[in-house]
């Protein structure tokens, strides 16, 4: 049966109600309601009404730099200083912003942003939207599925003798007395941190590294835990210099399998200008 079979792919009973009511089912282009009885080599067409013009996020006219996008997904590049979503006193600056200023320049019918993944504000790299609420609950689920793979690339001061390849293993909680802070803490939530030495430099380490969690600062956490903080981090005991004001983290790339093609997919995104330029001013 159509229903039974659109629930086990991931479509909800509420999104299902949706698309009857304000979108269409065709079966082999013909419109069937969901008791149908689907048989082998029937095509299921699902129209997806767009969203209703609910959000309340401000388009921004600030251009952005567009990495991969089909008719599914827009995946973007980051830039330092910029939330991912905004905020009550940065309401139309986040990359939220920019995007759905890019749907309304483009004369997208669905101009809602899911947001799939973030990044700090002053982390930069690949941030992944999906271009309608179907897709964005797919993906949702792959996150928690574990099936998206997010690599990092980190700057770290070397005051501590890094392994060439390991994991970090410890929990991580809120510090006492701040709302921001985190801390590794024997009651704080499981996190797992896998890391990659790839160049060593003056006074630092490149790292890659590969999260198995997702806690808030894991890695700026971790590193300040094991005794390698993030340079620039000064919120976790990194150093900022004239080159790096900020921490020298880098979302690098994005696996992923397509919710529509089933084809896996890498988007890379190239280190930006000042993590590029402390690592060749303390080249070895």
């Amino acid at each position: 049966m159509m229903r039974s079979f659109l629930q086990e792919v991931g479509i909800s009973r509420t999104f299902l109600a949706h698309v009857k009511t304000h979108g269409d089912l065709l079966v082999n282009g013909r419109h069937e309601i969901v008791l149908k009885t689907l048989k082998p080599g029937d095509v299921l067409t699902m129209v997806i009404p767009p969203s209703g013009e609910h959000e309340t996020v401000i388009p921004s006219e600030v251009p952005i730099d567009i990495l991969y996008e089909d008719d599914y997904l827009l995946i973007i590049n980051k830039p330092v200083g910029t939330a991912s979503i905004p905020s009550k006193l940065h309401p139309d600056h986040s990359m939220a912003n920019r995007v759905k200023g890019y749907y309304k320049r483009r004369g997208y019918a669905d101009q809602i942003t899911h947001v799939v993944t973030r990044l700090d504000r002053d982390t930069t790299g690949v941030m992944m939207f999906a271009k309608h609420r179907v897709v964005h609950a797919w993906m949702d689920q792959a996150l928690r599925d574990k099936t998206i793979e997010k690599k990092y690339l980190a700057i770290v001061h070397d005051t501590a003798a890094l392994e060439d390849h390991g994991m970090i293993d410890a929990p991580i909680g809120r510090h006492e007395g701040s709302i921001i802070n985190r801390c590794v803490s024997e009651d704080g939530k499981p996190s797992l941190t896998e890391y990659w030495k790839k160049e060593t430099l003056v006074g630092a380490d490149l790292v890659e590294i590969l999260l198995h969690t997702g806690r808030t600062h894991q890695i700026r956490v971790h590193f300040s835990w094991l005794g390698a903080p993030l340079v620039g981090d000064d919120l976790y005991g990194g150093v900022k210099d004239e080159i790096l004001d900020r921490q020298a983290l880098h979302c690098h790339s994005l696996t992923f399998i397509h919710p529509m093609t089933k084809k896996e997919i890498t988007v890379v995104a190239p280190l930006p200008e000042d993590m590029d330029e402390w690592i060749k001013a303390h080249k070895r």
